[in-house]
């Protein structure tokens, strides 16, 4: 689609009850990232209350219509998905705003490949819209869904800000209100990166300012249902439409100068007084009307005589004699508590396609095929309006890999019975999404079935950041979670997540060693595709423990196709010896490096810290070693200096001796690199001392005696950080 276009979803697709939105970028450096945000708008173009703002802090309604899905790794970059279950969005709601903002300094100019598509239920793609004009905006709203005659239409906006995620709150009703952030050091105004003021989203009823005039006409069919909202031209506001040079508002924006042809509406303000990108309002969110329940942090003390006694558990965990028996009780226990837990069941349905309503789950049903009928390990069924909604679940525990005729069975079934979906669930974690197993799907059936994954790591990550953080209807719903989640991490559970490196592991290992793999060898690609997996469950476990976004960096050039990528990346392997990843994760200072070096049997785990601006040198030193009190003796310490490598040392031998940290020359220290290194497992499963095992524990180590320290630094990050953080290999 092109800017300003609109079109009707009947027309895309015969059913669009339920719709996928993602956004999606790439960078090429791997340092830029973005949030989405969603808007329920009245005819007024303005949310009813603070319930109709979805964002990181908020990311789902209570009745299910929105679902804030999260970000999943792409070929190139990531996406982030937002469900939608139309039939469910109250008919007082006639715009559904789909937006996006950056914070600390960071323009969506920075990213490559924004765009945003829109599926149906079964996954298939019905449209995409590309942005290509981004320069200094640091939010954008990407598109809207809107009422035209009970119908619900898509169109494509672009429109871009410069004031971030509270000027876009700001124009829609969302009230905001400034608030200073100081540094460390108590000084100063407390300017971030981006030169203005942090700002919390704090409700609705903003006093609105006049409106504007637009100065375009949409070049579609029909006007927008209403205004988009957005700020005009002039003193009144500060959006930008276009290329960087044009006047905000002007007709050189683009050909339709905004998504309406009528009054651009929203309350708008002053540039000198409205509030700034909101990094505080991502991290505190809006009021919500009902509290969730979340689990104490702390467990309550045993009442128990000795350790010997074991508490009672809802899901006990026997030592089962078959594989099949581990398959039969995980299918029943996973599908009982979704059934119970709306949240949860929600949760894990609402990307393939589900409907927001009743679930009811079924496991061991017998379904006709052929001479004899099939099993299915479990059924999930969701109602609403009167409408079914089935997906077949086949589910592997202990390792063991799904096998593609079996799922094409029940894709086959599926189809002839008019169910929506077939789920595969396996401890093994899936690549951009796709699919485990290759299936036939016939083209003339009208009927579309969609072949979906999870992993069980996965399933673990959603129920902890809804008792750990997010929180569940009530106290039982929490005590469920709790439950389930006891029973996945027990050890005759088999459902542990990713747990084998696979068969090529062993000998590219030992190819490694005697200098004998060649490049070009299609194990080494194995191996990295492993890799890849370890580090998406790291993300996922990483991101359920501490409540925040955690996803690999893809450092990736435009048109990269994955193949090509993990084919230069396996060669590496070959010359280097060397597993490399990097993972993001919302809050912390700089971008997370993982490097097992198969050569030397080592995992270093490390992580670069600005050097803030202004400062004496033995100062910066001296705080730095002040924050890493508690952190290991062992912890590495290297000084950063302006493309090169500066002195280096053990906490141990640094800490009486500071000003061993400073260059020679007087050089400019540019931040300093912290590493821990441990020895790295042989075995490829997840035993004790198994390779997947010490990456975890390399993983933990790190993040809970060195990352957890560093916020106490400076609460402000420099300009230069976003190019110094995050390069292991700089210097």
């Amino acid at each position: 689609m092109t800017k300003g276009a609109n079109v009707g979803l009947a027309a895309l697709s015969e059913d669009t009850g339920a719709v996928v939105v993602g956004l999606s970028w790439s960078s090429a450096t791997g340092d830029g990232d973005a949030d989405v945000s969603l808007l329920l708008l009245d005819d007024g173009g303005k949310v009813r209350g603070d319930a109709d703002f979805y964002f990181y802090n908020r990311p789902a309604a209570e009745d299910g219509s929105v679902q804030l899905l999260g970000k999943v790794p792409t070929e190139n970059g990531s996406e982030d998905r937002i469900s939608l279950d139309l039939t469910a969005i109250p008919g007082d709601v006639v715009r559904i705003v789909v937006a996006a903002s950056q914070d600390g300094g960071a323009r969506f100019g920075d990213l490559d490949d924004l765009r945003l598509t829109l599926t149906d239920r079964s996954g298939e793609p019905l449209l995409g819209f590309s942005i290509t004009d981004a320069t200094v905006e640091t939010a954008f709203i990407f598109g809207e869904l809107y009422r035209r005659n009970e119908e619900w239409k898509f169109r494509a906006v672009g429109q871009g800000y410069e004031t971030g995620l509270a000027g876009l709150a700001t124009d829609f009703g969302i009230a905001v209100e400034e608030e200073d952030e100081h540094g460390a050091d108590g000084g100063g105004g407390g300017e971030d990166v981006g030169g203005t003021e942090a700002a919390e989203v704090v409700g609705v009823g903003a006093v609105p300012a006049p409106r504007v005039p637009a100065t375009g006409t949409d070049p579609a069919p029909e006007p927008a249902p209403g205004p988009v909202g957005g700020r005009g031209e002039g003193p009144v506001g500060d959006r930008v439409g276009g290329p960087a040079g044009s006047p905000s508002g002007s007709p050189a924006d683009s050909p339709s100068g905004g998504p309406s042809d009528g009054p651009s509406g929203g309350p708008s303000g002053d540039p000198a007084d409205g509030p700034a990108p909101a990094a505080a309002a991502r991290r505190r969110g809006t009021r919500t009307a009902k509290k969730k329940v979340t689990l104490p942090k702390a467990a309550k003390k045993s009442l128990a005589e000795n350790d010997s006694w074991k508490p009672a558990r809802l899901f006990p965990v026997p030592s089962y004699k078959s594989d099949r028996e581990r398959e039969v009780r995980a299918t029943s226990v996973l599908l009982s508590v979704m059934a119970e837990v709306p949240e949860f069941g929600r949760r894990l349905t609402a990307g393939f396609g589900a409907p927001a309503g009743r679930m009811q789950t079924f496991t061991e049903v017998s379904l006709p095929h052929g001479d004899s009928p099939k099993r299915p390990d479990g059924v999930i069924r969701t109602e609403r309006a009167g409408k079914l909604w089935t997906a077949l679940v086949e589910t592997k525990t202990n390792g063991n890999p799904l096998k593609s005729e079996q799922v094409q069975t029940y894709m086959d079934i599926a189809a002839r019975r008019g169910y929506e979906a077939v789920i595969t669930l396996s401890n093994d974690v899936a690549l951009e999404g796709s699919p485990l197993v290759t299936v036939k799907t016939d083209g003339r059936r009208k009927h579309k079935v969609s072949l979906w994954h999870l992993s069980w790591a996965e399933v673990a990550h959603q129920a902890q950041l809804l008792i750990r953080h997010e929180g569940v209807g009530n106290a039982a719903h929490a005590w469920l979670l709790q439950e389930l989640l006891h029973y996945l991490q027990h050890e005759n559970s088999g459902c542990h997540g990713f747990q084998n490196m696979g068969p090529a592991w062993v000998p590219v290992r030992n190819g490694i060693d005697t200098e004998t793999l060649c490049q070009g060898d299609p194990r080494a690609v194995e191996v990295v595709e492993s890799w890849e997996r370890l580090i998406r469950q790291v993300c996922l476990r990483l991101g359920g423990e501490l409540g925040q976004k955690a996803l690999p960096v893809q450092r990736a050039r435009r048109g990269t196709d994955p193949k090509s990528r993990r084919a230069e990346l396996a060669d590496r392997l070959c010359a280097e010896g060397k597993l490399s990843a990097e993972v993001r994760v919302d809050g912390a200072w700089s971008i997370l490096s993982v490097t097992a070096d198969l050569r030397t049997g080592k995992i270093r785990t490390s992580m670069d810290v600005p050097a803030p601006d202004g400062a004496y040198p033995l100062s910066v030193a001296k705080r730095l070693l002040r924050v890493l009190e508690e952190a290991p003796a062992d912890l590495h310490v290297e000084t950063l200096v302006d493309g090169a490598n500066g002195p280096r040392g053990t906490l141990e031998r640094l800490r009486p001796e500071p000003g061993d940290l400073l260059p020679g020359g007087g050089a400019a220290i540019t931040g300093f690199r912290l590493s821990l290194f441990k020895g790295m497992g042989s075995g490829r499963g997840g035993a004790e001392s198994g390779f997947i095992r010490s990456v975890d524990d390399a993983v933990d180590r790190f993040y809970g005696s060195v990352v957890t320290h560093l916020g106490q630094i400076e609460q402000r990050r420099p300009a230069r950080a976003r190019q110094t953080a995050g390069s292991p290999e700089a210097g």
